[in-house]
C-alpha cells in the first residue's frame, strides 16, 4: 500500500468516526452540520476537519465555536476508537467548496437565463 493510500485509508477513518462523535454532541450552539472531509498530516499529530453548515454565516460561527469548544473530547473519542499510534489533535474548519460551487452554478444559470432573454441563436 503506497503512502498516499494510506493516508487516504486513514482520512476516511477518522472522517466516519469523527462524523459520529459530532452527531452525538448536544451543544444547543451546533446547527445542521456535516464533516466533510479529514486531512491528517503526515506525521498524523494533527488534522483538519473541514465542516459545512446549513444556515446563515451567524449558524456557522456558532457551530464553529462548539466543534472548537468540543474538539478535546472528540479527540478523545475517537482515540478510544481507533488504534493508532497518535491521536491528531482537531483543527475544524469550515468547508467553503459548497459555497463556492453553488454560488458559480447560481452565476451559470444567470447567464443561461440572460442569454435565453436576449434570443442567442447558438442556444440549443
Amino acid at each position: 500500500m503506497s503512502r498516499g493510500d494510506r493516508m487516504r485509508r486513514v482520512n476516511s477513518i477518522l472522517k466516519k468516526a469523527i462524523a459520529e462523535h459530532v452527531a452525538d454532541l448536544k451543544d444547543p450552539r451546533l446547527g445542521f452540520v456535516t464533516i466533510t472531509g479529514v486531512d491528517a498530516s503526515p506525521d498524523l499529530r494533527s488534522a483538519k476537519v473541514y465542516f459545512s453548515v446549513l444556515g446563515a454565516s451567524e449558524e456557522r460561527d456558532s457551530t464553529q465555536e462548539a466543534l472548537d469548544a468540543a474538539s478535546s473530547k472528540i479527540r478523545t473519542e475517537v482515540g478510544h476508537e481507533i488504534r493508532m499510534k497518535y491521536t491528531p489533535s482537531l483543527a475544524f474548519v469550515v468547508d467553503e467548496s459548497i459555497e463556492r460551487g453553488a454560488h458559480i452554478l447560481s452565476i451559470l444559470h444567470n447567464i443561461e437565463e440572460e442569454e435565453a432573454a436576449a434570443g442567442d441563436p447558438d442556444r440549443d
